[in-house]
């Protein structure tokens, strides 16, 4: 059997790209209104080391590769761009204010509603180790990991 050719459309960027639109319309609806709707809240996850992700550092020394928030009962500010939203929430009893690119979210769930989107996340990360020789830095392995599959589970409670 053959490969199939290589495409020069980039379906899964436009595919993520449009379900991280969801992400979006929903937390706008939520922004609009001031209040989630009835029984619905969500889990966020996010790359914490993404560029353009704007958090706390003391959240950064907690969750050095990945975090995951909730938006239920306790949040302030929401606010919806086209390129991610900003949220006030507490962390031990500390308010702190987060910016997220829709690019560094790596899973969206409703439990509410069984609902979930995930994401890859673009594996792009701030450099800690520029001061370090080339050389001298590890280089990564190449993953197969199945990011250009995109899991969505639109199932229902019954």
């Amino acid at each position: 059997m053959s490969e199939p050719p290589e495409s020069l459309i980039p379906y899964d960027e436009i595919v993520q790209e449009a379900l991280r639109a969801v992400v979006g319309r929903v937390l706008s609806e939520v922004e609009a209104t001031g209040e989630l709707p009835g029984s619905h809240h969500f889990y966020i996850t996010f790359r914490t080391k993404s560029p353009g992700v704007d958090i706390p550092g003391h959240l950064i020394e907690r969750f050095p590769d990945e975090m995951t928030i909730v938006i239920q009962h306790r949040f302030w500010d929401l606010k919806v761009t086209d390129q991610g939203f900003t949220v006030g929430l507490s962390f031990g009893g500390v308010p702190s204010t987060l910016f997220i690119p829709f690019a560094a979210v790596t899973d969206f769930v409703d439990p509410a509603v069984e609902f979930s989107l995930k994401f890859q996340a673009a594996d792009v990360e701030v450099d800690n180790d520029a001061d370090e020789p080339e050389a001298e830095r590890p280089k990564p392995e190449p993953v197969e990991d199945g990011s250009n599959v995109v899991s969505v589970d639109f199932s229902k409670k019954k």
